[in-house]
């Protein structure tokens, strides 16, 4: 029979084999911050947690006791319980988590094994694992780390995914890390991006690369602020750089910005409301940079993409967006690129294509 308690030493493996976890906190704490393989399945809700916490305060543990007890009981205990030995049967290997490893583990553990099952809960807690995953961020050294750089559509995420000592960072902030890098989906809470991060570190770390392969990012992607020490490294690291020709750049930033982002919002919307939708995010997107575009330059952006969006409803062709996006590159991405590798230039270890970085990567790998 199983430990009733996975003491702190297996948190790497819980992380690493994507270990389901029952998390019994309210949603309240759930959704500010969790785990990747955590389904949220409470021993009490936000009111009864609310009740008990200030029943606590005021009358002392043995009183807060009683009163969640009160609160959970009958139809409404059996709901839960029902809820937990569901997710039980469909995952025998789940353990329990609350907060710290306390009395709300233990009570959702008891009740569920007078339902005739045994289940173990993580000692510590969420906070606990928590501090765990910091811990890994903040240890890697900055010596494996290997930040790609390129040109605004060079391909740099495309190239990452087909490397196993990369970290996607971009797909982990759910943002391609731009003024139009918005997806359909919402950006992970700042707590779930750090979290998500470790465990994709962890995981590098099992694969025993030579080195960590990560983009080169600004310090928010989107909204998901990368961690200080973290960060710092990436500004020490050495710098690849991806090059890609300028035909290959527009197709992929109209795949990426018109193609797949019209796609999306059809789908979840429907054509008309859809392509409503799809023409508010360019519009939003320029908006974002106006300030830097200057009143006239972003006066005639939203004239072209206009006339992009006419053509595409038209006559569905979208190629009249390259004029706006060749237009966006030659006087916003490229420029600011360019200065900002130039600050670089002292730790570019290598430049080449595609191919040729693939190549270059297999020989430092051997």
């Amino acid at each position: 029979m199983m430990s009733q308690v996975i003491p702190a030493s297996q948190y790497r493996d819980i992380f690493l084999e994507d270990r389901p976890l029952i998390d019994t906190r309210a949603p309240i704490e759930f959704i500010k911050g969790a785990f990747p393989s955590s389904v949220n399945l409470v021993l009490m809700s936000d009111g009864e947690r609310h009740k008990v916490g200030t029943c606590y305060k005021e009358q002392g543990p043995e009183a807060a006791l009683a009163l969640g007890h009160e609160l959970v009981r009958g139809k409404l205990k059996q709901q839960r319980v029902d809820a937990w030995l569901d997710f039980i049967k469909a995952n025998p290997n789940a353990y329990i988590n609350c907060f710290r490893g306390g009395q709300r583990s233990r009570i959702t553990q008891q009740w569920i094994k007078d339902a005739g099952v045994d289940v173990a809960y993580v000692e510590g807690g969420y906070k606990a694992m928590r501090q765990y995953l910091i811990g890994v961020i903040d240890s890697v050294p900055q010596q494996s780390m290997q930040i790609l750089s390129g040109i605004t559509g060079s391909g740099k995420t495309d190239f990452l995914l087909q490397r196993q000592e990369a970290v996607d960072l971009e797909g982990i902030a759910n943002h391609r890390g731009s003024s139009f890098g918005k997806k359909h989906e919402p950006q992970p809470t700042q707590i779930n991006f750090e979290n998500n991060l470790a465990v994709a570190l962890l995981k590098h770390q099992q694969r025993a690369c030579s080195s960590l392969l990560l983009e080169d990012e600004s310090f928010l992607i989107g909204r998901s602020a990368i961690p200080q020490s973290f960060y710092e490294k990436m500004q020490q690291a050495d710098v690849l750089v991806l090059e890609e020709c300028q035909d290959a750049r527009l197709q992929r930033l109209l795949n990426d910005y018109v193609h797949i982002m019209h796609q999306g919002y059809v789908e979840r919307l429907g054509e008309e409301q859809g392509f409503i939708a799809f023409s508010a995010y360019l519009e939003q997107s320029i908006t974002g940079i106006k300030k830097r575009l200057g009143g006239k330059q972003y006066a005639e952006f939203q004239q072209i993409i206009a006339s992009a969006l006419d053509l595409q409803l038209s006559r569905n062709d979208t190629s009249g967006h390259l004029a706006w996006i060749s237009l966006l590159l030659d006087i916003y991405y490229d420029p600011m690129y360019q200065y900002q590798l130039q600050e670089k230039a002292p730790r570019v270890k290598f430049k080449g294509s595609h191919a040729d970085m693939h190549q270059w990567l297999d020989e430092q790998a051997k």
